[in-house]
């Protein structure tokens, strides 16, 4: 359903590390970003009712279930270079992708795009 890399899953361990009430990574989907949908990632003390709970490299992560089907296939990777490091997100289900990387359209929300 969902891939986290090995060098995202360190990464995010040492950062739950320094939380202390994390629990759980929560991955989702919010409305936003110039083509029309937003990633969204943090901590979660607790699951919801509506989330799915899965174990991922060592990770619980927790995602609410209408979020599956546009985060379905998805490859969470972890990139560090010259000027720092950060998460990427190869989406299959991305028909198009934002010029800085951090939104995306699917065939579901495909009329909702805004203007870069």
């Amino acid at each position: 359903m969902l891939t986290i890399t090995e060098a995202a899953a360190s990464q995010v361990k040492q950062m739950m590390a320094d939380e202390e009430e994390a629990k759980y990574l929560r991955i989702g989907v919010q409305g936003g970003g110039c083509s029309g949908l937003s990633y969204v990632m943090g901590f979660a003390e607790e699951a919801g009712d509506e989330d799915k709970k899965l174990e991922i490299e060592g990770i619980d992560v927790v995602i609410e279930k209408e979020n599956i089907p546009m985060l379905e296939g998805v490859k969470i990777d972890y990139k560090q270079n010259m000027m720092g490091g950060g998460f990427t997100i190869d989406n299959p289900n991305a028909i198009a992708n934002c010029g800085c990387g951090s939104s995306f359209r699917t065939a579901t929300n495909a009329g909702t795009p805004e203007d870069c």
